[in-house]
């Protein structure tokens, strides 16, 4: 079997017919050229694996040569060899997108090495990949079998995403396996909510109890203010942990991070959490302190248009004097205007900023069949989100607000998960539309098939009326009514949700950075 066709260009191809042996052996086919000319025409009437290529030649020197390659054959990796160490050299040849650079004289492992790297890395990766997940996969299902914290939980839903994002990266098959494994993951920790969620809510302080949504700002961003440091504190409505993963890595080359875990609350949509962290309240407590402040889910009115006034609120009850700016983005328009304030902000103490794309973009994906079609899956979800920031003005507010000295908070209200299984449930025209929770009168449902809450108070939700419940989705289920189920059900299977109780949705980032 060839391992891969190699073309060798080097005006001394003779001195090297010991290396070509060498690769020969090892199964590779190799073409040879002497100078740069005759190497471009071969790129035009062949198709090449790899091209090791020489820098000084008579004639086309390596750099032109590897210009004209690089016209007629963009995508084959090419892997200078030189005797010159001359920095401007190694620069242009990077600049020019080389695949490797090596030095004369070479050795064969050396090539060997190269040649793996730039034509079986694939392969490679992906077989030490399924190899790593498969020790991995037996240590990760005693852990959901013991969990028994909420950081034994925050800690497999991180080893989880890291083994998503491996396997995705290899382009494994394996991934198939995941999945079931994070869906018997996300049974263990509906399990954990259930007997936990309440006394959370109930002891705050005790030290079992991981950070929720109300804890955020005071825990995290004032001791930073404490401290004299000014602070950018970012929501990204919607973002996943797996998502934050990666967009990590585009911020990394701008800052120094430190990344954590905390819970959301329940129901975790934008209208309790997010309400939440501003606050630093309960809902029900926000509805209690500040009536004008709360919208019940039977009200019309946009139910996080408060959010600036909660924020003073809790400033206030600390009795902090810091300058406070509030700014929501919803598109490129809005990102640009605050661009063009940004100076404004280095004044301000806190700076909050909301950004609402990746939440309009699980909702688009509901109701758009050719969004559907373009976030097909998590992997896809991922990657457009990425691809979003790298391309949108909210990536060069990033580079402001590392250029600033401002400290940076990251966070998000909630996540979501992509649902599969319906779940029936009656209710009248008074119980809310959301699919992943419900809150109302008289609704029927199966009790073991939910997390049922008849006294809200006891997990500080608002009561609408005397006998108004709650009730949640575990994992990947959704609601849906029995008449029209079928049709309900085609549309909304395979939708990414909110409001119920899966680790996609519950344990979410926070992450403090300064800029480098």
């Amino acid at each position: 079997m060839v391992n891969g066709r190699l073309l060798w260009v080097d005006d001394e191809i003779e001195l090297l017919r010991s290396h070509i042996l060498f690769l020969e052996r090892k199964g590779y086919e190799v073409v040879t050229a002497t100078n740069g000319s005759d190497a471009v025409e071969l790129c035009t009437q062949q198709a090449f694996d790899l091209v090791l290529l020489d820098e000084h030649m008579p004639g086309l020197s390596g750099l032109e040569t590897l210009t004209r390659i690089k016209q007629v054959a963009p995508a084959v990796p090419i892997v200078m060899v030189t005797k010159s160490e001359e920095e401007d050299i190694m620069e242009q040849a990077i600049g020019s997108q080389i695949a490797d650079y090596l030095i004369k004289p070479v050795n064969p492992n050396q090539i060997l090495l190269s040649l793996k790297k730039n034509i079986h890395r694939q392969e490679i990766v992906s077989e030490v990949t399924q190899t790593g997940y498969r020790k991995a996969f037996g240590n990760l299902g005693e852990q959901i079998a013991e969990a028994s914290t909420a950081t034994d939980w925050q800690e497999i839903y991180k080893s989880l995403v890291y083994w998503e994002l491996q396997l995705q990266e290899a382009q494994s098959e394996m991934g198939e396996l995941l999945k079931l494994q994070k869906q018997e993951a996300n049974g263990g920790f509906a399990k954990f909510i259930r007997q936990n969620y309440e006394n959370w809510i109930g002891e705050p302080s005790h030290e079992s109890v991981p950070m929720l949504s109300p804890d955020v700002i005071k825990r995290r961003v004032f001791p930073l203010l404490d401290k004299g440091d000014k602070v950018f504190f970012v929501i990204f409505d919607n973002l996943r942990y797996d998502q934050w993963r990666t967009l990590a890595t585009e911020l990394s080359a701008l800052f120094n991070i430190d990344e954590e875990l905390y819970f959301s609350i329940l129901p975790t949509v934008t209208q309790y959490a997010r309400n939440a962290i501003c606050s630093g309240l309960m809902p029900a407590e926000i509805k209690e302190m500040y009536p004008d402040l709360w919208v019940d889910e039977d009200e019309d009115e946009g139910k996080n248009l408060n959010e600036e006034q909660l924020l003073q609120t809790l400033l206030q009850r600390f009795r902090r004097k810091e300058r406070l700016s509030y700014h929501k983005i919803n598109d490129s328009l809005g990102a640009d205007r605050l661009m063009q304030q940004f100076n404004n902000l280095m004044h301000n103490e806190l700076n909050v900023l909301v950004i609402n794309f990746i939440d309009i973009l699980s909702h688009s994906r509901s109701e758009h069949q050719m969004v559907r079609e373009l976030v097909g899956n998590e992997a896809a979800y991922r990657s457009i989100t990425l691809s979003w920031f790298q391309h949108s003005k909210i990536r060069d507010l990033f580079e402001r607000m590392a250029q600033s000295g401002h400290k940076v908070v990251i966070t998000t209200d909630h996540g979501s998960i992509l649902v599969k299984d319906p779940v029936r449930i009656l209710g009248d025209k008074e119980v809310n539309t959301n699919l992943r929770f419900k809150v109302g009168r008289n609704m029927a449902y199966k009790a073991k098939e939910v997390y049922e809450i008849k006294d809200p108070r006891k997990i500080k939700l608002p009561q609408l009326n005397l006998s108004s419940a709650y009730v949640f989705c575990y994992g990947d289920h959704f609601f849906a009514y029995p008449n029209n189920f079928n049709l309900y059900v085609s549309r909304y299977r395979d939708t990414f949700q909110h409001g119920g109780i899966s680790m996609e949705e519950m344990i979410i980032p926070l992450i403090t950075m300064e800029g480098k």
